[in-house]
Formats: structure tokens, sequence, C-alpha cells
């Protein structure tokens, strides 16, 4: 199975150490995510989503949720919570964590159940991969939301890595490519694979949003770029 961040995830919660895995980009190399990562407390978060954590409400569902941190603390505050993740391993992880209800799919193949809060986080919206894919993804979500219900999602705004020192941004993109729509490829030991994550800076998620039947307000702002949106359907 070539799964190198869920084959991370099981081995760290059975062994308590093991290898960082190893992400290169596009625009970055070599950067590397212990997968204590995945397992880390609420007091370990950012504000983003320790924010996104206390304004959850009424039945949630923690789209790609890895190990199940966010999951765990929702579950124990009370919350009807389900998890889903498309890792057979890591949703097998949270499954030996505790999590009761943990469903192994595609986001995009889970239907017949609506929510009061959607909450993706660790870059949420990285899910989409492209803008048209975050509009498609934006669509689907729809559907699995009630009336009056949030999504929470978060993403960062990785301009910044292209800011020379006088202020100013050099980009050299190839057919007006958005600049947060990258190639990714991580490295587990001996697995590796690739897929492309999209990076939204909040005034391109409003409008997708907006053009996608959402209101989108900005609920947090992190302290490197990165940001928490709250999107409810248009009324």
């Amino acid at each position: 199975m070539n799964d190198p961040i869920g084959q991370a995830i099981q081995d760290y919660y059975k062994k308590g150490k093991t290898n960082d895995l190893i992400i290169n980009s596009n625009y970055t190399k070599d950067e590397r995510i212990p997968s204590a990562y995945f397992f880390r407390t609420e007091k370990e978060m950012p504000l983003i989503e320790r924010t996104a954590l206390k304004n959850c409400k009424g039945r949630i569902l923690d789209i790609g949720a890895a190990a199940g941190c966010h999951s765990l603390i929702l579950q124990k505050k009370g919350f009807n919570l389900t998890a889903l993740e498309i890792s057979e391993l890591a949703a097998e992880v949270m499954k030996m964590r505790g999590i009761q209800k943990v469903v192994c799919g595609d986001v995009y193949s889970f239907s017949g159940e609506q929510f009061d809060t959607l909450l993706l986080l660790m870059n949420g919206a990285g899910i989409g991969a492209t803008l048209d894919g975050l509009k498609t993804l934006l669509k689907h979500l729809k559907t699995l939301l009630t009336v009056k219900g949030q999504i929470l999602i978060d993403s960062s705004d990785i301009r910044y890595l292209f800011e020379e020192e006088d202020g100013s941004v050099w980009l050299d993109l190839a057919n007006d490519q958005y600049v947060g729509e990258m190639k990714y490829e991580v490295i587990y030991k001996k697995l590796k694979t690739n897929f492309k994550w999209l990076f939204v800076d909040f005034e391109t998620l409003k409008k997708v949003a907006e053009e996608s039947g959402y209101q989108c307000s900005l609920f947090e702002e992190g302290e490197h770029f990165d940001f928490l949106a709250r999107l409810t359907p248009a009324k």
C-alpha cells in the first residue's frame, strides 16, 4: 500500500517514534513534518485550529481527519462526531484511539447525511487541489450541510514565498496558473506519492465561495499568513 502519510501515522501510533515525512513541492524542497504532528494536543495546536474547535456546533463531520487529533477533542466534548479519512491506515489508527464513528473514504463519494459543521483543518482547502477543484469541492459540501450549517476551513496565503527583501513580489507562472496550486511529493521511508495541493488566500477563497453560493467571513488569522474562514449557505 503506497500511503506514506498513513504509514507514518500508524508507525508513530504503534512505536511512539518514527521518521519524519519529507515534503517536496514545485516551490520548496526537503521540508519535514514530524509524525508526532498528527497526534498533537489542543494546547499544541495553532490558534486557528483552537478557534475552529471552539466554534463547532451540532453534528460534525471532520473531513481529512488523519490521526483524529481534532475528532478526539470534539468527541470528548460530547459532540456527535463523524471522522472521514481516505487513508485506510489512518482510519484504523483512529478506531484504535477510540473514535466511535470513522468512515474510510473519499469526501466526494460521501453522501446521504447532513451536518451542522463541516470541519476542514490542516489546510483543509488543499483537498480542492486547484481553484476549479475547490469550486467542485464546495458544491459537493453543500449537499452535506444543513440549512443553517457552517463550514470551518483553513488555508494560507503563500505569496510570502516570493517576497523580495524590498517587499516586492516575483512570480514565474506558466499559463496564468494560480500561485497556490502546488504539486506535492510526500516521502516516508521507501514510500513516495505525488498529488496536487491547494493553498488559497482569503480574498480568492471568498470569491470562489460566493460564486458557489456561500457567504464567507474571515474568522481568525494566524501568525504566518494562515487563516480560518467560515462559510454558510447564502440566503
